[in-house]
């Protein structure tokens, strides 16, 4: 530290012919070069070693570089400032702000380290798979709670920073005292953000809902993408977005299609006329649901719910191991009957029908009469 000092000195004595905010200016610059080479140095050092042999140790490397990166800069700045040409006054507020950044820092890394913590944890999931209810219940809980305390520390690191403010600190301290209509008015105000984290905590605790639960919100269905601290992201069937605020899922009642297991069984409906054979239709029902890869291997039946005026209503029941491959199968299942039907029984398809009535009518004198 005493030779980075001596050499600065140097070269604050080699420009002295300069001004001296340009020569502050310049020592600043030339810290932060230093800094920044030896942070990329480091890292490509760090690369060598570790990319190779213990990748997750490399990805945390990555994951800290914006926080290492500034740790270094600020910790170049309050190297060089004992031998700068600034005024007691410009050095006591450089001083002060490099002291808030290193607050940030602080708050910064705590953050970097909950996500690699979480990240950590979260290796030994897959919700990739069919059967990923366990690891849906963890993803929801780690991903909410990380949030969560994401909020907290930046609450915290934002509040320790304007602390470090004289008159900031004395209106803090003002304020908590007198209580009161500020308070009262400041906690309305808050309300909804507060009531949304509260619920991101009570939803990471009892899991209503949980990354990629197929769900019916508001008559749309969906899988849930994203969980955040106060919104939910649901990924409908044609791709769009539904924002849904946390809240929601605390006070309003919605379907959750994968909330104890993400098997599921589909229904299709079809309409034939009486003379339709069941059994048949139920015989090749089954041979389609076997042929098919998205049925699971569990049910496949055909019952006759209903019978109306003019046709009777038929009900295929198969299940499959999620909601995707049930929505498909049901599909597959309308097409081949549909067209089996219509190859092999069409008189099973509906018609209507209509009596027709012969009536006589009587013949006028005139066509009576015999020709001449």
């Amino acid at each position: 530290m005493d030779f980075i000092r001596i050499a600065l000195t140097h070269i604050k004595s080699w420009l002295a012919w300069l001004p001296e905010p340009l020569v502050a200016l310049f020592i600043f610059a030339l810290a932060a070069a230093v800094a920044l080479l030896l942070h990329n140095s480091a890292r490509r050092l760090l690369h060598h070693l570790l990319a190779g042999r213990h990748p997750y140790l490399w990805s945390v490397v990555t994951q800290m570089r914006g926080v290492t990166r500034l740790g270094l800069l600020i910790l170049a700045m309050i190297v060089v400032i004992p031998v700068t040409p600034l005024g007691p006054d410009t050095a006591y507020w450089l001083a002060r702000l490099l002291f808030i950044a290193i607050v940030g820092l602080i708050g910064w890394a705590a953050i970097a380290a909950l996500h690699i913590a979480a990240d950590l944890y979260l290796r030994q999931f897959r919700i990739d798979t069919d059967d990923n209810l366990l690891a849906r219940k963890h993803v929801t809980q780690v991903r909410v709670l990380q949030r969560a305390a994401d909020v907290l520390v930046a609450v915290v690191t934002i509040g320790a920073g304007l602390m470090t403010f004289e008159p900031v600190r004395q209106y803090g301290v003002s304020l908590f005292a007198s209580a009161g209509v500020a308070g009262i008015v400041a906690g309305l105000a808050a309300r909804p953000v507060l009531s949304n984290l509260i619920a991101g905590v009570q939803l990471a605790m009892t899991q209503p809902i949980r990354i990629d639960d197929a769900v019916i919100v508001e008559n749309e269905s969906g899988t849930v993408e994203e969980i955040t601290s106060t919104y939910v992201v649901l990924k409908l069937w044609d791709w769009r977005r539904m924002i849904v605020p946390l809240a929601y899922f605390i006070e309003k009642p919605f379907q959750n299609w994968t909330r104890e297991n993400s098997a599921l069984i589909g229904s299709a409906l079809l309409y034939v006329d009486y003379r339709a054979p069941v059994d048949t239709i139920r015989e090749k029902l089954t041979e389609i649901v076997k042929q098919s890869k998205s049925w699971d291997g569990n049910v496949v039946k055909l019952q006759v719910t209903d019978a109306k005026e003019h046709s009777i209503e038929l009900r295929c029941l198969m299940s499959a191991a999620s909601a995707g491959k049930a929505f498909d199968l049901r599909s597959e299942v309308r097409e081949k009957l549909v067209d089996f039907l219509r190859r092999e029984h069409p008189e099973a398809l509906p018609r209507q029908r209509a009596d027709l009535a012969m009536t006589t009518t009587p013949v006028t004198a005139a066509k009576r009469q015999p020709r001449r």
